[in-house]
């Protein structure tokens, strides 16, 4: 298990199964759930999960995936007491400290790969309730996680392990 911020294990092989873990799966891991769909859905199953969920999808996350090309809008969130078994993935990156805590304590006894990705909250950048600015919050974590993506996963039709 790793720690710190946005701890990436470059070179590793690619796993099959991955999930992304957030604290409302409203902005952060539906965010990285649709970069990485877009880059590698077709060879690692890819899903997200908040640890209390938000009821509805995040507009914004929404406008700026669109602006990267990824027409897959999140749905729904959904809680990670909704997935069947999450030891049944190859590795979990847990987006937040809260969302970290959960994993560990749900994957303590088995073999999945938990990772801890430090990254930025677009709620808490000071907005002053500007949309422009709220978009540039979203638009830096995209592409904060596009960059660590790419870095744990490499390019999409890269040769990998």
């Amino acid at each position: 298990m790793s720690g710190g911020s946005a701890e990436v294990k470059r070179g590793d092989a690619i796993p099959a199964s991955v999930l992304f873990v957030c604290n409302l799966n409203a902005i952060r891991s539906p965010i990285a759930e649709a970069l990485l769909k877009k880059s590698h859905g077709a060879r690692i199953f890819i899903d997200s999960a908040g640890v209390s969920p938000a009821e509805d999808a995040d507009p914004f996350a929404a406008e700026v995936l669109r602006e990267a090309g990824v027409d897959d809008a999140p749905r729904t969130p959904k809680s990670i007491g909704e997935l069947d078994d999450v030891t049944s993935f190859d590795v979990i990156v847990a987006l937040t400290p809260e969302a970290r805590e959960k994993v560990e304590a749900l994957t303590r006894s088995s073999a999945t790969d938990v990772e801890y990705w430090e990254v930025a909250d677009p709620l808490a950048a000071p907005t002053g309730g500007n949309r422009e600015r709220r978009l540039d919050a979203y638009r830096a974590l995209r592409d904060e996680l596009a960059k660590l993506l790419e870095r744990r996963f490499g390019r999409a039709g890269a040769a990998t392990g």
